[in-house]
């Protein structure tokens, strides 16, 4: 018998979060042990935030629902449901959801995600 060519998941990694946000990772590190690109799924509550960082992957972010506030090399950058946006590795950048609704995206990252790779500042 052969191996299959494809995985399913039905159990996604919930990621551990103390400020509120829903992390679903569905491929990556933690849930598949996959380390060429993670895909995770994200809700974020009104006026969440995270600290700047500047990671060593590059990420596609897909809004799916509310709105989205990046600061991308200091320039605030809106994303809105339907839209997406590419980081490149390397780019200083903060993500926040300053709005009084929740957002709703889907994070692609190339190499995976990885915590010693995201390169966060610590919080002022």
């Amino acid at each position: 018998m052969s191996e299959k060519k494809y995985f399913k998941q039905t159990k996604p990694f919930r990621v551990p979060t103390t400020d509120g946000k829903l992390i679903e990772e569905h491929f990556g590190h933690a849930s598949t042990q996959t380390g060429e690109f993670s895909v995770a799924h994200m809700v974020a509550p009104p006026h969440w935030s995270e600290p700047h960082q500047t990671p060593d992957f590059d990420e596609i972010t897909i809004v799916t629902r509310g709105r989205k506030l990046i600061e991308i090399d200091g320039e605030e950058v809106e994303v809105k449901a339907g839209e997406t946006i590419l980081i490149k590795a390397g780019t200083r950048i903060r993500y926040a959801n300053p709005f009084n609704e929740e957002t709703e995206y889907w994070s692609v990252c190339i190499p995976a995600f990885d915590i010693n790779s995201v390169h966060r500042e610590d919080e002022q």
